[in-house]
């Protein structure tokens, strides 16, 4: 991949290190502010330390000699970490090792007592004037590292808490923030990937997303590419079908008044009788391919009112029961509850009876087709709920997902004289959706299909603009 300004890759490698940079600077100024605040009284720690050294190297030197000293000076270095030198008023040195690291300390001193104290590279240095028993004046210097603190280990795990949370917090706000700028448009991208999938096809990621110069940025754009790419694709697809319905329909009529003539000059005919079931099979389908084209194109703009859900079922079921007595079958009503929608009466007639009819044509002989109304939920977030089963044969697991596709036509019904168009239950799909409720199939037990409608409720109490 190409590392450009544009590179996410790039920006996710500089965040990282700025992540590490900055936590790196924030604990080296916490561990400073620690080192020098007040409660570990470095300064006051390292004077105090090199005076009891000093007296201690001062009487062991006037007592025991030059000798006993220097084992003194570096016991103290190996036990206490110090880098001690014991010198005369002219700067000779006396006992020690390494001492001119702390040489240069000596010209500043000036009165017995007053120390000289500094700080180089982390590493505090003392140097003061001592006076001996014998009344002599010395001068001890040293090196110190910083102490432990004498104020108990619950001062210390503080320390080290405080560091530890600082650099936590850091980083972690750090990361917060990447997290944020990767993860926003990808959550954006998602949400208009669903809104156009649901079937929103002005749906596009740039609307949320500002404009961005890396990969992501690549991504939206190329999103609403296909995103307009699809909505072209799909309206051509819808005003051609619109379009070739509409035309077929002046020709589907002149054909029908030809087979009248033909009737009237040729007498009654079997061939005549099964044309006219063939022109009007196509003129049904027509009219139903005329209503998806409308559903899909004008859903925005159909009227809406308040709907008596169980008067609008009770009707379906009145006409379908008159409708399926010829074959012995007998649909039932159940209505558990009364829901009103806020809907198109005539679409959603349309829908709930294309699953009834599709019901009674796939029972069995002599078997019920049972339709329950009932509502799901409670007030305002609550359902009306159509359940309509049949007890015919089933379908299988692709079937219940395809059988509300246009066109799609299950295997028992393959032939023209068993099955309909495949459209019924594609308008019931479209009409639902454009209600704002779904519709799901299942198998019923021990056998049947189980059609489920769930519609949003609307509360008697919220006034009706299409009323």
């Amino acid at each position: 991949m190409k590392m450009t300004h544009r590179s996410l890759l790039l920006k996710i490698f500089l965040w990282f290190w700025a992540t590490v940079l900055i936590t790196a600077i924030a604990s080296a100024i916490t561990f400073w502010l620690r080192a020098h605040s007040s409660p570990y009284q470095w300064h006051a720690y390292v004077i105090e330390a090199a005076r009891r050294s000093g007296e201690a190297a001062i009487q062991t030197y006037e007592q025991n000699g030059p000798i006993a000293a220097a084992t003194y000076m570096k016991q103290l270095k190996q036990d206490h970490l110090l880098n001690p030198c014991l010198f005369d008023t002219r700067h000779n040195v006396l006992a020690g090792q390494g001492c001119d690291a702390v040489a240069d300390m000596l010209p500043g001193l000036g009165d017995p007592g007053v120390p000289d104290f500094g700080v180089r590279s982390g590493v505090g240095r003392v140097a003061l004037i001592l006076k001996g028993h014998s009344g002599r004046e010395y001068i001890f210097a040293t090196e110190l590292p910083p102490p432990i603190p004498r104020r108990g280990p619950g001062l210390t795990r503080l320390g080290f808490a405080l560091q530890w949370a600082v650099a936590l917090f850091v980083s972690g706000f750090i990361c917060y923030l990447l997290t944020r700028y990767l993860t926003t448009p990808i959550f954006r991208l998602r949400q208009a990937a669903d809104q156009l999938a649901s079937g929103d096809l002005a749906a596009r990621a740039s609307k949320w997303i500002p404009p961005r110069r890396d990969e992501l940025g690549d991504l939206v754009r190329d999103f609403d590419a296909m995103a307009d790419r699809i909505e072209d694709l799909v309206s051509r697809q819808r005003q051609l079908i619109s379009d070739i319905s509409h035309e077929l329909r002046s020709p589907l009529g002149r054909l029908n008044v030809a087979i009248d003539l033909a009737r009237q000059r040729k007498g009654d005919d079997p061939a005549f009788h099964q044309a006219e079931q063939d022109t009007a099979l196509l003129d049904e389908m027509i009219g139903r391919l005329l209503t998806i084209a409308k559903l899909d194109v004008s859903a925005r703009d159909i009227p809406m009112v308040q709907v008596d859900l169980a008067e609008l079922v009770t009707l379906v079921a009145r006409n379908a029961n008159f409708e399926s007595q010829p074959n012995q079958d007998r649909v039932t009503l159940t209505i558990k509850s009364n829901p009103f929608v806020h809907g198109n009466p005539e679409l959603l007639h349309s829908a709930i009876e294309n699953v009834v009819r599709n019901a009674i044509h796939y029972t069995d002989p002599g078997t019920q087709v049972e339709i329950v109304l009932d509502r799901d939920g409670t007030p305002p977030l609550s359902f009306a709920r159509i359940q309509i089963r049949d007890h015919g044969p089933g379908l299988t697991a692709s079937e219940l997902t395809n059988i509300f596709r246009p066109f799609y036509r299950v295997a028992v019904s393959r032939d023209r004289q068993s099955g309909g168009a495949g459209l019924g239950l594609a308008i019931a799909d479209r009409v639902l959706r454009t209600h704002g409720g779904t519709i799901r199939a299942q198998n019923a037990t021990p056998n049947g299909l189980l059609i489920e409608i769930l519609l949003p409720e609307q509360t008697l109490s919220t006034p009706d603009p299409g009323l």
